[in-house]
């Protein structure tokens, strides 16, 4: 077994951490971390399993008494720097108590194309049911979908231009990380790339309070062969060009009182009707 290279730091403006630095600044490290190629996984769980889907570290960080448990995680990474230090060291370079066993730089995978993403899906065989999360920005609603997604089987998620980034720290640890697990990838237009999904045969059904919305449990009665369940951004919901350019509207019946459901509840209500 391979002998970790830890590196014991005394001092949290070494530049060696530059990747952990500012990590509470979400506007800054969500510019920073997809320029630089990096992302962020938090926890040794989500650290596994951004490893076991073949992504590839940077660097670890971690305090002194994780070592043993993630011994065999890092054995396997051999010239990876495994920084060490005390808490109080640790939370002077994060900005935030580092309960969790562990951090790692990783390194950002290049995204696929829509194109691609979807015929691969279903071991080749193409995708059946997407997700589009349409300008979605919260990072704890993004995992939430990312977690309901991976639970009732959707075979991937769409992200738009303007929607928050899936491998944002709080996303991938709110998410459990099944953001490696769902396949993903971001258009490159919006609303163009619905054009692309209808051409590729998906009925797109943009979930949306509009009078002639049809009910989702009478879509999920007779659904399309390939269908596409597009979310909007919280508060606003859906563009008025991407409900123009879907195929059919679809409302989620509620009780007197109540018109809505936050996009992160109203995702996984939605993949749950529509499971296949």
């Amino acid at each position: 077994m391979s002998t970790p290279d830890v590196v014991r730091i005394d001092d949290p403006a070494d530049p060696r951490l530059t990747d952990y630095t500012d990590l509470k600044d979400v506007k800054l490290r969500a510019a920073r971390e997809p320029a630089e190629g990096l992302y962020m996984a938090e926890s040794s769980t989500v650290i596994r399993r951004a490893l076991a889907a073949g992504h590839r570290p940077r660097s670890f960080l971690m305090a002194e008494r994780w070592l043993d448990s993630m011994g065999d995680v890092l054995a396997d990474w051999p010239g990876v720097p495994v920084f060490v230090a005390a808490q109080d060291v640790l939370l002077r370079i994060t900005g935030f108590h580092l309960h969790r066993g562990a951090l790692a730089a990783m390194r950002r995978p290049a995204l696929a194309s829509v194109h691609d993403l979807l015929a691969a899906a279903r071991g080749g065989a193409g995708a059946r049911r997407v997700a589009v999360l349409e300008d979605v920005v919260d990072h704890t609603n993004v995992g939430a979908a990312f977690r309901s997604a991976a639970a009732l089987g959707v075979d991937a998620v769409l992200v738009t231009p303007r929607c928050a980034d899936p491998l944002y720290r709080r996303s991938v640890r709110v998410s459990m990380g099944t953001v490696f697990q769902v396949p993903w990838t971001r258009f490159e237009t919006w609303p163009g790339g619905l054009r692309e999904l209808q051409e590729a045969g998906f009925t797109v059904a943009a979930l949306a309070l509009s009078d002639d919305a049809v009910p989702l449990d009478a879509l999920a009665a007779d659904p399309p062969e390939r269908l596409a369940l597009v979310l909007g951004t919280e508060g606003h919901g859906m563009t008025e060009a991407a409900i123009a350019a879907a195929d059919v509207l679809v409302t989620i019946p509620m009780a007197p009182g109540v018109d809505s459901l936050n996009v992160a509840a109203a995702s996984a209500v939605a993949f749950w009707a529509t499971r296949v």
